[in-house]
């Protein structure tokens, strides 16, 4: 791969990255609900999951789920059940007043569930595998026998870049959440807020 190219795809990745969409504005949220290590651990399973869609692609699965429609049915309805699943939660402890404690032994809201959730949102997203499936191969020669090598490495390369852009946008989440933490109800609002967020991702996955 030429170095060119290896740029052109980055500078492409980033602003694909910070573009608004679903990832950053449920990480936004959840970062503010719960605080920065949150948002990392969070971020750290966002981008798991772009590993995980780089592989299907570099295997050509990607493509075989692609051209079936019983299978992209499948995920979407896996998908979005999941994430509703995720809302009724959040709405449940947003109506029983209880505030987000990130403690390991927390259960739920465990380091290891956070991090579970992430991957998940992004494994059962079907639109994620197409991105990909359409994305990687732009930049990599198809004929050539390193083909697979190349897709695995740019997909790494974004999962780095994003996790970068996702941790940056946590942190600063975390930062504003310390100051507006003495704001009344703070906690219950934001549980509402990653309610709906969750609720609108789930049905924006479902019909669009």
């Amino acid at each position: 791969m030429e170095v060119g190219t290896f740029f052109y795809f980055l500078a492409a990745s980033i602003l694909l990255t910070i573009a608004p969409g679903p990832d950053i504005l449920y990480l936004l949220t959840k970062s503010l609900a719960s605080g920065a290590k949150c948002g990392i651990i969070l971020a750290a399973g966002l981008v798991s999951g772009i590993v995980f869609h780089t592989f299907l692609v570099m295997v050509g699965v990607a493509a075989i789920i692609q051209n079936s429609q019983l299978a992209m049915l499948a995920l979407k309805i896996f998908g979005a059940g999941y994430l509703l699943f995720l809302a009724f939660k959040s709405f449940k402890a947003a109506k029983s007043g209880a505030q987000i404690s990130m403690k390991k032994s927390d259960g739920e809201n465990s380091f290891a569930a956070i991090y579970r959730r992430g991957v998940l949102m992004n494994v059962l997203n079907p639109k994620v595998l197409l991105f990909f499936l359409a994305f990687l191969p732009q930049f990599v020669n198809l004929s050539s026998d390193s083909a697979s090598l190349q897709i695995i490495f740019l997909g790494v390369t974004f999962a780095i870049q994003a996790f970068v852009i996702f941790s940056a946008i946590a942190i600063g989440a975390g930062k504003v959440r310390k100051l507006i933490l003495r704001k009344k109800n703070l906690g219950q609002i934001l549980n509402f807020v990653e309610a709906a967020v969750l609720a609108v991702i789930a049905v924006t996955l479902l019909f669009f």
